[in-house]
């Protein structure tokens, strides 16, 4: 997909950068920056959705992978009290947009928001990308 081609090695340097200077003061050492854990979850498995449980637009994404038989990896955003905020704000950063959810990953690599996922399901490159990553096997 274009949108994952463009979150290159670098990017994710240098928004981890970006998280690592804003937020050094007020984390411990022993904290995950934003950005590093959202790239940790989002490998851990096929399909990870970054979502708030109150949202629509995240309801309506975890559904459209539930009925296509994919069984996604959900991090719910506002039952995080550690570190959703945090993570959120790196997700709205890493998008350039203004909101940050839902965000999907797919394979480790980043799909995008809601819009990116309706139109590969639409022009039919999301199921390929499904079946490459272990997430659909038929």
């Amino acid at each position: 997909m274009q949108y994952s081609s463009r979150m290159s090695e670098t990017t994710w340097r240098e928004l981890s950068y970006m998280s690592t200077r804003s937020s050094t003061m007020n984390a411990s050492s022993s904290d995950h920056h934003p950005l590093e854990k959202i790239e940790r979850l989002a490998s851990e498995s096929a399909v990870v959705i970054f979502s708030i449980s109150s949202c629509c637009m995240c309801h309506a994404i975890k559904r459209l992978f539930c009925g296509m038989g994919v069984n996604p990896t959900v991090y719910e955003l506002d039952e995080d009290p550690r570190s959703g905020k945090e993570i959120e704000k790196a997700l709205i950063r890493l998008l350039g947009t203004t909101s940050a959810v839902p965000v999907v990953f797919i394979g480790g690599k980043l799909v995008g928001s809601v819009d990116r996922v309706m139109a590969s399901h639409i022009n039919g490159t999301l199921v390929p990308l499904l079946k490459q990553a272990g997430a659909l096997w038929l």
